[in-house]
């Protein structure tokens, strides 16, 4: 049996906001979602602190009280990552998804500072087919990184947040190192794919075999090794492109948007996921913000698909409905 996780009543798009890999393939939404939520949502600068023209309006001794910002139990902190587009997509669905049958948005505070990941030859890493002990440590002990997201997260814990969240594929890289010491549920966008997937209790294709589920994304974050540890753990075998995939199809089709060429792009994807499909996985996990979207929403391929993203987003509200419920 397969099943899909493929939303397809996805939410509609924040007005004001677009990209040119997206412009062809999201809809608009109502105006009247720019004031759904009123949350807080801090752009910090490089150094991790609030600019001169923030903080010359707020009093100092408000950042010294607990909670300053909001006391609410249920109350989200959002890290931002290597793009504010993948930031306000998932604000996008907490936001929706969470108005779904008459429910409420839970209170959010963003922090959102990609500059920090400027020092990262992220390029390279992309790129990186060998994935080389180098490259592989330039991931794992990249220390100012860290060190900033942490404060970061230190940042959200301060501003009253009580769950942690992270709309990136590449900083669950570090993930481990964020959250030691945190007292905060800090969920992890490859447990809360590991967790869906198992309750959805699927059939292997093949017989006397485990169920298979291929991880598609850019090289760092299949070189990172989360998705497929956190995965394996729930007795999922995991399957990845081959260095030839990655190479002739997986980069371009990601070169292929950013030149803007949807028909390009989508021809490449389906293939990245048909050469998956073939090895006989469920369900193909496309852990690339930039390959989000390039699908047309009635392909069939596109079922067999599924963006973390989402259940990371569905986790959060769970969590939030709960916790705002006293459970």
């Amino acid at each position: 049996m397969t099943m899909s996780f493929h939303t397809q009543n996805r939410p509609p798009l924040l007005p004001g906001v677009a990209t040119k890999n997206r412009s062809h393939s999201r809809t608009k939404s109502s105006p009247s979602v720019a004031v759904v939520q009123v949350s807080s949502v801090l752009q910090t600068n490089e150094s991790g602190n609030l600019p001169e023209s923030k903080r010359s309006s707020m009093p100092l001794t408000r950042f010294q009280a607990p909670n300053y910002i909001l006391s609410q139990p249920n109350t989200v902190g959002i890290i931002g990552g290597v793009s504010v587009f993948s930031s306000l997509l998932f604000l996008e669905k907490l936001v929706w998804w969470s108005l779904k049958d008459g429910g409420e948005c839970p209170p959010f505070v963003v922090c959102s500072d990609p500059t920090l990941y400027k020092e990262l030859p992220i390029r390279s890493l992309f790129h990186s087919f060998t994935r080389s002990r180098a490259s592989a440590q330039i991931l794992s002990n990249n220390w100012p990184i860290i060190e900033s997201l942490c404060r970061k997260r230190a940042f959200l814990e301060h501003s009253g947040a009580r769950c942690i969240v992270m709309p990136c594929h590449l900083s669950h890289a570090w993930h481990d190192q964020i959250s030691e010491d945190c007292s905060l549920l800090f969920l992890h966008v490859g447990e809360c794919v590991a967790r869906e997937l198992r309750e959805a209790k699927l059939k292997p294709l093949e017989n006397g075999s485990n169920v298979r589920i291929g991880v598609l994304a850019a090289d760092a974050t299949l070189m990172a090794g989360f998705y497929q540890e956190k995965l394996q753990s729930q007795g999922f075998e995991v399957v990845v492109p081959d260095k030839e995939t990655m190479e002739h199809v997986v980069i371009p089709a990601v070169e292929a948007m950013k030149r803007r060429d949807m028909e390009g792009a989508r021809n490449l994807l389906r293939i990245a996921v048909q050469v998956l499909l073939v090895r006989a996985v469920n369900t193909v996990i496309i852990a690339s913000d930039e390959l989000q979207g390039v699908l047309p929403r009635d392909d069939p391929l596109l079922k067999k698909c599924i963006d973390p993203m989402d259940a990371l987003a569905r986790s959060t509200i769970k969590w939030a409905n709960a916790t705002g419920n006293g459970g």
